[in-house]
């Protein structure tokens, strides 16, 4: 039952915590209680800079450079 729950709210939030999670390499949960401590501590601060992730991350494609093939070593 919570595992279904936390699937669905995944599923609906961003996904940043889980993004940290497999780039980290770190159980999703133990990242969001780190974010609810330090949210805490630092009175809501990290909830800014989790909308800004959540922003990129909903728009990383348009963040990420455009790479085009070189036809040759000269081309620049």
């Amino acid at each position: 039952m919570i595992r279904q729950i936390q699937n669905w709210f995944e599923a609906r939030a961003f996904g940043v915590c889980s993004w940290w999670g497999k780039k980290l390499g770190i159980n999703t949960t133990t990242i969001r209680m780190y974010f609810i401590y330090l949210s805490f501590f630092t009175v809501g601060s990290p909830v800014i800079m989790y909308f800004i992730m959540a922003f990129i991350l909903e728009h990383k494609h348009s963040f990420k450079p455009v790479k085009q093939k070189r036809r040759s070593v000269w081309d620049l």
